[in-house]
């Protein structure tokens, strides 16, 4: 064999080995693919957490629309009382 042989065959078992040990590392880290990963524990944490800011975001917005919520009655007390007191004046 000649010179390059050797370096050829010595190259590609260089490379299958690197390979196996880029395999064997996404393997271990939880990665699938390239840029795609399974979810692993800390992704799924991750998702609860949105998923009960997402909740408190909906409550949030329910009280500060919600027409019954105590504020709004004590606006609506507050603008009677205010036009009661016009009414009061005008007569």
């Amino acid at each position: 064999m000649s010179g390059w042989v050797i370096v050829a065959i010595v190259a590609i078992i260089v490379w299958g080995i690197v390979q196996s040990g880029k395999a064997k590392h996404r393997r271990e880290n939880g990665i699938v693919g390239k840029n795609d990963r399974v979810l692993n524990e800390t992704d799924a944490e991750a998702q609860r957490e949105i998923e009960e800011l997402r909740e408190r975001i909906r409550v949030l917005e329910r009280i500060a629309t919600d027409g019954n919520s105590l504020d709004a009655q004590e606006t609506k007390r507050i603008a009677a009382e205010i036009e009661a007191l016009r009414d009061k004046q005008a007569d």
